[in-house]
């Protein structure tokens, strides 16, 4: 579990962080938050993400302190209007006044590397999918990419550990999945040994 950063940075805020819900089944598609974030790289890059995955600061991924890991969301940086989309897979930032960390990849293609701190607003274009037990199709969603051939790279890597492999492009993203398999344990035992995390197909 990442409880950090990477860097430390000197930025007054500029917005208050919206409070989110108590209740994690309120983190429906539209729901919608503003303040700064952050981004997270050394000493976390290779360690293990509040998800179970492995964290790899050039893949596009970010951390929230409640939103629901698999929740997909739009973060716009308000200081230039660049935006991206991204699963939150990790726990974060833990540091006052800051509602999101995002990864070093993730951070440059919202163009805050320099600055280290952007205000943003934060909206969930995909609610997280609770998976059942009771069986029926369920994949591991590995990783994500906004280049084709880093997704074309993980999931050669996905297939060389034994597992079926595919890439779902997903808007300007590009999503990499094991499975399908046939019920959650089978599921799981691909998700301890390649990160990620489960979701229906």
């Amino acid at each position: 579990m990442l409880s950090g950063q990477a860097c430390v940075w000197s930025v007054p805020l500029a917005t208050a962080p919206t409070a989110p819900p108590s209740d994690p089944s309120l983190y429906a598609v539209g729901w919608s938050q503003t303040g700064i974030a952050s981004w997270y790289g050394e000493p976390f890059h290779g360690r293990t993400t509040a998800a179970g995955g492995t964290y790899d600061m050039d893949e596009i991924s970010a951390a929230h302190q409640t939103i629901p890991f698999g929740t997909w969301i739009r973060v716009d940086n308000l200081d230039n209007g660049r935006s991206i989309e991204v699963d939150v897979n990790d726990r974060g930032p833990f540091v006052r006044g800051r509602i999101l960390d995002v990864s070093r990849a993730a951070a440059r293609a919202l163009g805050m590397i320099g600055p280290g701190t952007a205000r943003v607003r934060i909206t969930i274009i995909e609610a997280a999918n609770a998976v059942s037990a009771r069986g029926g199709c369920v994949v591991v969603q590995v990783a994500a990419y906004r280049e084709r051939r880093s997704a074309d790279a993980k999931r050669q890597a996905v297939a060389r550990a034994g597992f079926e492999a595919s890439i779902e492009p997903y808007g300007d993203m590009y999503r990499v999945v094991a499975g399908p398999f046939a019920d959650e344990p089978a599921a799981d035992r691909a998700r301890e040994a390649l990160g990620g995390f489960m979701r229906r197909c």
